[in-house]
């Protein structure tokens, strides 16, 4: 059933609300699920603001163009309140739940997402538009947010949740001091690749990246007939999860927990997450198609220096252990699977807050109160920049778990809500 979107009166220009939810991914939806099976009365006490104007067009979208056919994280892990509902919604689908941990395919995940905003009636809980400026007036008590919307309209609210996900993309130095123009479709970053849309056959592609989205695209190259050079900085090592189960519970968030310097508990994240990895099973592909000649992987190995010859790249690379160079080789392609940045300090919707109510960053992270909160107004944040109180997998399905568990409670109980005092 396709989602009906958000439609205001014609003749309104300002908008009133209550709570405000910036993002409609997994994360917002799994806030407002838990925030309706708590209080039924905030049905319409909240907006949720999205420019695709649906639930979970981003996440959907990442997963088809990237050909992923499941996801990393157990079937436990979805935006409803009841851990069972998604193996619930999967009983006659058994096929599509993958071993170890039932981890659901995109097809079956993609289709339980839809089942939970129809049950949950958020067909039209989601406003088409992009928040452009977030300001705070702290002299109105009633609503002292301010937001800005890119089709010129005006949001009044009391509270905000910023959910929008990962932050722009990560591109390596060298792209920055390419010396010679090139073709835009010849160096892009995953995030704006399609393989869907592609024709890839006798053409050979240079993956930078150890990530799991560096797999995802070498198998999908692969598919299509072209030659794939894995390289990365480090080894390819591969892990179940981003970070190790324990981490999903007391065994490790104990202690993280316990930890009182954020200096600290930064270090516990970085470590736990390790950078990049992938799943035994797609290191499995990987390794097949290296011995069938399809796919070349260096490791310990960074690109140098790359420039665009008419109508192939030459790289130059910087390498750690003893590799044949493939300055030689014809590169008609290159994508970064380099991942995001961590880019909250500069996020546009933040420079107002900060600058009335200051808070202390811990590379790159905020920290914030228990309840997941800015200090000193009503502001929430869920994902990576939540992570100083989460833990490593603030940004995970997991993660969006324990975010609502902490805010929810701020925005349904009146003794938990922040007094935001009149500014001098």
């Amino acid at each position: 059933m396709l989602q009906r979107q958000f439609s205001p009166p014609a003749s309104t220009s300002t908008l009133m609300t209550d709570i405000a939810i910036i993002g409609a991914g997994p994360h917002a939806l799994t806030l407002v699920t838990h925030l309706l099976q708590k209080r039924k009365d905030m049905a319409r006490r909240f907006l949720v603001f999205d420019p695709s104007g649906t639930w979970m067009q981003k996440w959907h979208h990442q997963f088809a163009t990237l050909a992923i056919p499941h996801l990393r994280s157990p079937a436990v892990h979805h935006p409803d309140p009841h851990a069972g509902a998604l193996r619930n919604f999967a009983s006659y689908r058994h096929r599509e739940l993958f071993p170890p941990y039932d981890r659901p395919g995109t097809r079956l995940f993609d289709d339980f997402c839809q089942d939970v905003v129809q049950r949950w009636q958020l067909q039209d809980r989601v406003y088409q538009a992009r928040v452009e400026h977030l300001y705070l007036e702290p002299q109105s008590q009633s609503r002292p947010f301010h937001l800005i919307l890119d089709n010129g309209q005006s949001v009044w609210t009391r509270r905000v949740v910023l959910a929008t996900g990962s932050g722009p993309a990560h591109l390596p130095d060298w792209v920055k001091t390419i010396p010679t123009p090139y073709p835009s479709d010849c160096l892009c970053h995953a995030s704006d690749l399609d393989l869907r849309q592609m024709t890839l056959a006798g053409e050979t592609i240079l993956i930078v990246g150890s990530g799991l989205t560096s797999g995802h695209l070498a198998i999908g190259a692969v598919e299509q007939g072209a030659r794939v050079i894995l390289m990365a900085r480090r080894h390819y090592y591969d892990k179940i999860f981003d970070a190790e189960p324990g981490w999903l519970g007391p065994k490790y968030l104990k202690g993280f927990q316990a930890e009182p310097s954020w200096q600290q508990r930064s270090h516990m994240i970085q470590t736990a997450r390790n950078g990049g990895s992938l799943t035994p099973e797609l290191m499995l592909q990987l390794r097949r198609l290296e011995r069938q000649g399809q796919v070349t992987c260096y490791e310990q190995c960074q690109v140098q220096q790359a420039h665009w010859l008419g109508q192939q790249w030459q790289v130059r690379c910087h390498l750690q252990t003893q590799h044949t160079c493939i300055d030689h080789l014809p590169i008609q392609r290159i994508w970064l699977a380099t991942g995001t940045r961590l880019a909250l300090p500069d996020h546009p919707l933040l420079q107002d807050i900060q600058a009335t109510f200051p808070t202390t960053w811990i590379q790159g992270l905020p920290v914030l109160d228990e309840h997941l909160r800015w200090p000193g107004c009503e502001l929430f944040l869920m994902g990576s920049g939540a992570g100083l109180q989460i833990g490593p997998v603030a940004r995970n399905l997991a993660g969006a778990r324990m975010a609502r568990d902490r805010i929810v409670p701020a925005l349904t109980k009146p003794t938990l809500a922040l007094t935001v005092a009149p500014s001098a």
